[in-house]
């Protein structure tokens, strides 16, 4: 479905938790965030597995239950095609996905501290903010006989 920004950043409510995740190939990175920007959790570090998706999953659990939140999205650069299983992971969970363009995720981080330079921790949060302003596209995975 299409939605415009508008649409996109309305859905975010005070009960949203908004996760940022930097794909690798073995190796995840994410942070969390409320609807307004303000971080929530220190950055988690958890592997390409299905051991690492349940760290993820505590985590995130724990992080709603201290700060009350009821629904999560998430967002990620589509890296390759390392994101398939954990986007099929969280979607299975039942939360929202978010694609965000990496170009984006370049300029934009360029822009919050004038420096080129990359880290996980930096991307976790410009992917997050992108997400949070609605500058994101919805992720569409196919299901049963269609996923391959």
């Amino acid at each position: 479905m299409k939605r415009t920004q508008n649409e996109k950043i309305s859905q975010l409510k005070i009960s949203t938790l908004v996760v940022g995740i930097d794909i690798g190939k073995e190796t995840h990175y994410a942070r969390t965030f409320d609807y307004r920007g303000i971080e929530l959790a220190k950055l988690l570090k958890f592997r390409n597995t299905v051991e690492g998706f349940e760290s993820l999953d505590r985590w995130m659990q724990d992080i709603c239950k201290q700060q009350e939140k009821t629904e999560v999205i998430a967002g990620f650069e589509p890296t390759g095609h390392y994101w398939f299983t954990l986007g099929d992971h969280l979607k299975r969970q039942g939360h929202k996905l978010a694609i965000v363009n990496p170009f984006h995720v370049k300029r934009t981080k360029e822009l919050d501290d004038n420096s080129p330079t990359k880290n996980d921790r930096k991307d976790t949060k410009t992917i997050a903010m992108l997400v949070k302003d609605g500058r994101y596209r919805e992720v569409y995975i196919p299901e049963d006989i269609y996923q391959v």
